[in-house]
C-alpha cells in the first residue's frame, strides 16, 4: 500500500480529541484507570501520527512491547496484547498520549501499521460490495421465506385479545394495579410474545417502572391509552399513510432486516457526533449514539448492543464529524438509521443548535408522525443550565429527567453564562448529553 498517496486523499485532519473523548471509549472504568497509566510518554517508542492514524510500540512487562495502532478515522483499534478488553488499554493509552499532543505528527509508519491499514481498506471494499449487492431483491426474498401471513394472523389475534384486555381494566378500575399489576402483566407479555407481537410486549412489560412514581395512576392510564392506539393502529392499517403504517408495524414489532434498510434511499451528510447513552436491557447493554446533519438538519440514532462486559461498537465519538451516508428505519418520523457508508472525516466543530422556543414545534411535529415516540435528540443554544431545567434569557424553560439528578457538571462548565447543550428529550424531562464550552470544547456529561 502506498502510505503516502492514501494520506495524501484525506481532505481533512482529524482534529486531536480531549482527554474526556478519549476516556468515552473506555470499555469500563477499570480500562480508564489502566489507561491513564500507560499513558506516560516514557512507556513509548515509535510512535507517530498521520491525518487519520496513530501508532506507537508500549513497553509492558515482557522483552517485546506491545504494537498499538489506531484508525482515526472510524475508530477502529490494534493491539498486540492478550487483552480481551476493546479498545484495550494500550490503544486507550495511545490515544490519550496522542490527544495531550504526546505523539509526533508526521514520520513514516512500521510496516505493521500499513499491512493493517490495508487488510482493513480490502475489508470495507468488499463489504461494500456486498451491501449494494442488489439489496432488494435480498429483502424480498426474506420477506418471502418468513411465514408472514401466519405470523399476521397471530399478532391480529393477539392484539384484539390486547385490546378486550385494556378495555376489562378500564371497566375495573386502575385502584388495585400496584397488588396485581406485575402478575397480570406478565402473564399479559407472554401471551404478546406467544402472538409475536415482541414490540408490544416490551411496552406492557415496561409498565412496572411506572408504579413507582408517585403520581403513578395518571401515568398508567397515560401507558394503557398508548397501547390501546397501537392495537387499534394495527387493526386499521390499511387506512393509514404509508409512512404512519410502518410506524405501527415497527412499534408492534415486526422486524426488518440490514438488506431492507440499505434497499431505501441514503441521506449523505457531515453528521456531528452529538451524543452517546449506554443502558442496560435484558442482560444486554444497548448504546445510543445521536448524529445530526450539517446540512440537512436531520437528525439520526445508531444503536448498538453487546452482551454485559463486551466491546461495544466504538467507532463514532462524541464530539468528532463524519462525512457518512445513513440508511433510515421506515417511518413517519424516522430517526434509527444505519451507516450505510464512510466517506472520510469531517472537520469537528461546535454543532448548529436551535432556540429552546423552538423546542415544543419540533417535537409536537416528531409526535404527529410516531405517537409513540419516548426520546428525541435537540441540541440547544444559548441554554443556561439551572438543577432541574435548561432555560434561555427569555425565560424559556426545558425540565430536566427527575432520574439525573443535579447536573453538577453541566453546571460546573455553564457557570451561569449560556451554553450550547445537546440534550435527550423524553415526555419525562431531557437527558443532557453533551456540552460545548466557551472555547468550543467538548465536555461529555
Amino acid at each position: 500500500m502506498d502510505l503516502s498517496a492514501g494520506v495524501a486523499s484525506v481532505r481533512r485532519v482529524i482534529e486531536r480529541w480531549s482527554r474526556d473523548q478519549v476516556l468515552s471509549l473506555a470499555p469500563d472504568a477499570a480500562s480508564q484507570k489502566a489507561a491513564a497509566g500507560v499513558s506516560a510518554p516514557g512507556k513509548w517508542s515509535g510512535s507517530g501520527a498521520l491525518p487519520d492514524v496513530v501508532w506507537g510500540e508500549c513497553k509492558g512487562s515482557g522483552a517485546t512491547p506491545y504494537r498499538a495502532c489506531v484508525d482515526l478515522s472510524e475508530p477502529a483499534y490494534k493491539c498486540s496484547c492478550p487483552s480481551r478488553k476493546f479498545p484495550c488499554k494500550h490503544a486507550l493509552g495511545l490515544l490519550l498520549l496522542w490527544a495531550s499532543d504526546g505523539v509526533p505528527d508526521g514520520g513514516e509508519p512500521a510496516g505493521w501499521v500499513a499491512e493493517w491499514l490495508e487488510q482493513r481498506r480490502s475489508r470495507a471494499e468488499k463489504q461494500e460490495k456486498r451491501d449494494r449487492q442488489e439489496p432488494s431483491e435480498r429483502a424480498k426474498a426474506a420477506r418471502s421465506s418468513g411465514g408472514s401471513a401466519q405470523r399476521e394472523t397471530r399478532v391480529t389475534a393477539g392484539l384484539s385479545e390486547l385490546e378486550r384486555w385494556l378495555t376489562d381494566q378500564i371497566a375495573q378500575g386502575i385502584a388495585g394495579a400496584r397488588q396485581t399489576g406485575l402478575a397480570d402483566w406478565d402473564e399479559l407479555g407472554r401471551r404478546l410474545v406467544d402472538a409475536q407481537a415482541p414490540g408490544v410486549a416490551g411496552s406492557v412489560s415496561r409498565l412496572s417502572r411506572v408504579l413507582r412514581e408517585e403520581d403513578w395512576p395518571g401515568l398508567l392510564l397515560g401507558e394503557y391509552a398508548l397501547i390501546h392506539l397501537l392495537a387499534v393502529a394495527h387493526r386499521r392499517t390499511a387506512e393509514l399513510p404509508a409512512g404512519l403504517a410502518e410506524t405501527v408495524r415497527s412499534r408492534v414489532g415486526f422486524p426488518i432486516t440490514r438488506e431492507d434498510v440499505l434497499a431505501t434511499p441514503w441521506v449523505r451528510d457531515e453528521w456531528d457526533v452529538i451524543g452517546g447513552r449506554d443502558e442496560e436491557q435484558d442482560r444486554l447493554v444497548a448504546r445510543r449514539i445521536w448524529l445530526q446533519g450539517r446540512a440537512t438538519g436531520r437528525v439520526a440514532l445508531v444503536l448498538s448492543f453487546a452482551p454485559i462486559g463486551q466491546a461495544l461498537d466504538a467507532s463514532l465519538v462524541t464530539g468528532t464529524a463524519v462525512d457518512a451516508s445513513l440508511a433510515y428505519y421506515p417511518g413517519a418520523s424516522p430517526l434509527r438509521a444505519v451507516v450505510a457508508e464512510r466517506h472520510g472525516p469531517a472537520a469537528s466543530g461546535r454543532p448548529a443548535g436551535t432556540e429552546l422556543s423552538q423546542v415544543p414545534g419540533r417535537i409536537a411535529g416528531v409526535l404527529t408522525g410516531d405517537p409513540w415516540a419516548d426520546s428525541w435528540p435537540v441540541v440547544l443554544e444559548g441554554v443556561i443550565p439551572a438543577t432541574g431545567s435548561l432555560a434561555d434569557e427569555e425565560g424559556n424553560g426545558l425540565p430536566l429527567h427527575p432520574e439525573g439528578g443535579v447536573p453538577w457538571r453541566l453546571l460546573a462548565v455553564s457557570g451561569g453564562r449560556p451554553v450550547t447543550v445537546a440534550a435527550e428529550w423524553t415526555p419525562r424531562g431531557s437527558r443532557p448529553l453533551t456540552v460545548w464550552d466557551e472555547e468550543g470544547q467538548v465536555v461529555r456529561l
